[in-house]
């Protein structure tokens, strides 16, 4: 899903859409649930800011 990901980032980019691209090193798709790990809940905290800053604007 990673490759997709960043294709689909690239294609909206092109096309003119503002777009945030963040990539976790070590984590894995559903890696969120596992909020235990570090990674994980700063992953999760960093999505949250990224909706919060969509739904603001």
């Amino acid at each position: 899903m990673r490759d997709e990901g960043i294709e689909y980032a690239s294609r909206l980019f092109r096309a003119g859409v503002s777009v945030e691209l963040h990539q976790w090193a070590g984590t894995f798709h559903g890696s969120q649930a596992l909020l235990s790990a570090s990674v994980s809940r700063r992953r999760f905290d960093e999505l949250c800011a990224v909706v919060e800053r969509a739904l603001s604007d």
